[in-house]
């Protein structure tokens, strides 16, 4: 869902200006709050971008657009046209175009570079994203080893013949997430050499 339709669920503001939650039926209070907890965290980095990278995103965007598509095609038609015809007084630039060439390099370039300073933004969001899924994710597991050791316990306890399954006991350990990091590290490496 984009952050446009997303503030627009969420309108109203509390006393500190976050976005307050508003109620859906359909959904359990929890999912209400992660949604708007994620509106929320994509409007404060909206709230942190500066003049020069919204100037950066729109260039960006507009770039990116079938508009700029169809301006580049009448743009390129008209010149062609122009310095194609019959009329050396009108024409500025002959066959093979060399200053249709330069401007469109230097477009090139410029647009380039206000790609890759959009990406390089949607980039550093992205990281933290992926830090927060990763801190969730090993809190995630602790809670639910610790779940599941309990609830081992209470099947011991009560002499549930489940409870002596091989798997749970592995399930039961705590994972590691060095252990797990240099692992991937290590079969990364032995594929790479395959």
């Amino acid at each position: 869902m984009p952050l446009d339709d997303l503030l627009h669920r969420y309108k109203a503001r509390d006393l500190n200006g976050k976005l307050e939650r508003a109620t859906n039926p359909a959904l359990a209070d929890a999912i209400e709050h992660n949604i708007c907890t994620v509106a929320e965290i994509r409007r404060q980095v909206e709230l942190r971008k500066t003049r020069q990278d919204r100037i950066a995103d729109a260039i960006t965007r507009f770039s990116g657009s079938m508009g700029f598509l169809y301006m580049h095609g009448v743009w390129f038609g008209i010149w062609i046209t122009v310095n194609v015809g019959e009329h050396p007084i009108i024409g500025f630039d002959p066959y093979p175009f060399g200053l249709l060439t330069m401007i469109v390099s230097l477009e090139a370039i410029f647009l380039s570079t206000f790609v890759l300073i959009s990406q390089n933004k949607m980039g550093e969001v992205a990281d933290s994203r992926a830090d927060l899924d990763l801190q969730i994710n090993l809190l995630s597991e602790y809670e639910i080893t610790r779940i599941l050791r309990l609830v081992d316990a209470i099947a011991d306890k009560m002499e549930i013949a489940e409870a002596s399954d091989p798997e749970l006991d592995e399930l039961k350990s705590t994972t590691s997430a060095e252990g797990v990091m240099a692992e991937i590290a290590v079969r990364s490496a032995q594929a790479k050499k395959l």
